[in-house]
């Protein structure tokens, strides 16, 4: 495919059967602060080739969908003030523009696919909004784990989503979900949503994602990781900053693409930051357990 473009490193990992994790790259252009974003996603990828694994950080460039990026393109991206968050339904617009696009973890994952990577490490995914019953809001992540066959490890759904109700709606789309060594569903910040999640190791999951090749069944397999427990957050109050910021939202008409950034930035101040940590611990640890699952995988 003329519009994509895989560095040299990730295509002699792909020549030669090596390990890779894709990695998505909104978390850089919207995620952090310059340079902070630039030094977590040089040190997410340090982490994953410490492993012996390659990494495939994703984003669009002059017209092509880059699968695997230099430093200095990390940089650009890190820098670029317009940098369009770009979904699975964007990648038309963002390539014919040629504008600077990052990735949503909808959009990595369909990349992904296209240049046959079949790990991704993110920290959290999209999902179900509060208030669905009137705004319909439901994250394009949902969907496009439903048709994509990659083995998506994450520290669950953004705790600002509605968990219960995500969980749910990708059951229904036959979306497989699976705690890694933990039979409780993460809540991003915090180490247990309060609900239950079928408990895997690696070896286990390993078979698991062979036995799906076999079988040619194209759909995504969440794996939930918790957050380290030395960075977990309190849960009391993350849930009650949560339930304030809904309702101030509410009250001051912040809908839309508007709710997210709010919450998260009433989540940074009452955490005096702590939740900023928090982000780049699970981070790490995702990209380190995608590493070690994918390594194992190509053994």
């Amino acid at each position: 495919m003329s519009y994509l473009k895989i560095s040299e490193e990730v295509q002699n990992a792909l020549d030669s059967g090596k390990p890779i994790v894709a990695l998505e790259s909104t978390i850089i252009s919207h995620g952090f602060p310059y340079p902070n974003n630039v030094e977590l996603a040089n040190e997410v990828e340090e982490t994953i080739r410490s492993l012996g694994v390659v990494p495939a950080t994703i984003a669009i460039l002059d017209g092509q969908i880059h699968v695997g990026l230099s430093k200095d393109e990390i940089e650009l991206l890190g820098k670029a003030p317009d940098a369009y968050k770009t979904s699975i339904h964007d990648i038309p617009r963002v390539l014919s523009s040629k504008k600077i696009g990052a990735t949503t973890v909808a959009a990595t994952m369909y990349a992904a696919q296209l240049a046959g990577i079949r790990f991704f490490a993110t920290g959290g995914l999209g999902g179900v909004h509060h208030g669905v019953n009137e705004s319909f809001d439901i994250s394009a992540d949902l969907p496009t784990l439903a048709k994509t066959k990659v083995c998506i490890v994450s520290a669950g759904v953004k705790s600002i989503l509605d968990i219960p109700k995500t969980v749910e709606y990708l059951e229904t789309l036959g979306v497989p979900i699976y705690g890694y060594e933990t039979d409780r569903y993460p809540s991003f910040y915090t180490r247990d949503a309060g609900l239950p999640v079928e408990k895997i190791d690696k070896t286990s999951l390993v078979q698991l994602l062979r036995t799906q090749d076999e079988l040619d069944l194209n759909h995504a397999v969440s794996v939930v990781v918790p957050i380290p427990e030395e960075d977990e957050l309190d849960p009391d109050l993350i849930e009650g900053t949560i339930n304030d910021a809904l309702k101030e939202a509410n009250e001051n008409g912040i809908t839309g693409k508007k709710v997210t950034p709010f919450l998260l930035a009433k989540i940074s101040e009452q955490t005096k930051g702590d939740s900023v940590k928090a982000n780049i611990s699970l981070m790490l640890n995702n990209a380190k357990t995608a590493a070690l699952i994918a390594k194992e995988y190509h053994q």
